[in-house]
């Protein structure tokens, strides 16, 4: 079996390539891995160190149709995990997410219908949903999204699932909630939190901090994609599964347990004003996926104490990020 990872530097492709080429998918041991990544700022080659060598690498742009053309053919399974993902980026300067997460889809699925690849994960977020007040979206939810970043998943999304009604490409959409774990870039809330905690600086606070996000751990999500990629082959072309994660807070509960783990005050809180178009609560039905068998393996509480330990323990790979990102402003 071939694997082609689209997107596998960047926080969630790299820790599905770590877990696949080390065996912690049974139904995919063995399997031939290409990593595809263009490597910008929030792609690292550190991210796979631990697993160098056990891959393939393409330096290279998932827009690139003669690239795709030449390297798609020969995998057996694709999954895209190739994007743009910070809201705040999409809001100062969205045409880099609509490139990628649009255009990007769109070259990607070409290739792989040109090349006739059995299956294909498209990996997307719980923010094409817009906001919802109470209760939580069913895969069929209408999509209504309220951010750059998140229109353009929509986006990508529409163009997977039309060429999975229009050519029968055997594509499935997976949608989740806020990941965090280890060698998530330092610019996303948590890492962003407990990294600045640790260096005796202050946090950001947007708006009242009761906007709700749903908290799953990389691992558990990359299962979850996991279970998907496997069972592709059985699903309708074009068909959502949600996974959905352990903790639904608020971003002041969030605050509020980062603050305890690094044993600071809310003296170190600063509120700024709230993020443009920011959506108030986002919540997953993952019944279809908990039907297949998934559930989620990792608390909370256990998973946060772990991700804190990390960035504890590596600062040299946090380090220089946070000073490339600080001298470009």
């Amino acid at each position: 079996m071939r694997v082609l990872v689209a997107g596998g530097a960047g926080f969630i492709g790299s820790h599905y390539v770590r877990e696949l080429v080390s065996g912690g998918y049974e139904a995919f041991a063995g399997a031939e891995v290409t990593v595809l990544d263009k490597l910008t700022y929030a792609g690292d080659l550190a991210n796979l160190e631990p697993v160098a060598g056990r891959f393939a690498f393409v330096h290279g742009d998932v827009c690139n149709d003669e690239l795709l053309a030449h390297l798609v053919p020969g995998h057996d399974v694709v999954i895209n995990f190739a994007a743009e993902s910070h809201v705040d980026r999409s809001i100062a300067s969205a045409g880099e997410f609509v490139r990628t997460n649009v255009q990007g889809v769109q070259a990607l699925m070409q290739a792989c219908l040109d090349a006739g690849t059995p299956r294909i994960v498209q990996v997307s977020t719980d923010e094409v949903y817009g906001s919802i007040d109470a209760g939580s979206w069913a895969e069929d939810a209408p999509l209504a999204p309220n951010s750059p970043y998140s229109a353009a998943k929509a986006g990508g999304d529409m163009i997977a699932r039309a060429y999975a009604r229009t050519h029968g490409l055997p594509v499935s959409i997976t949608r989740c909630g806020n990941n965090y774990g280890p060698y998530q870039f330092p610019e996303k809330v948590i890492p962003l939190f407990a990294t600045n905690l640790m260096d005796g600086r202050t946090v950001p606070l947007y708006g009242d901090g009761g906007n709700v996000r749903d908290w799953i751990h990389v691992a558990d999500h990359c299962r979850g994609i996991q279970l998907v990629a496997e069972r592709a082959g059985e699903s309708e072309p074009g068909e959502v599964f949600h996974i959905a994660g352990t903790a639904e807070l608020t971003n002041l509960e969030l605050t509020e347990r980062l603050l305890d783990a690094l044993g600071a005050g809310w003296d170190r809180v600063e509120r700024v004003a709230d993020r443009k178009g920011h959506d108030r609560r986002y919540s997953l039905d993952d019944a279809k996926l908990r039907g297949l068998g998934y559930a989620p393996a990792i608390g909370f509480e256990e998973g946060l104490a772990a991700t804190v330990r990390w960035y504890e323990e590596n600062r040299d790979w946090w380090e220089p990020l946070k000073k490339r990102a600080e001298d470009a402003r």
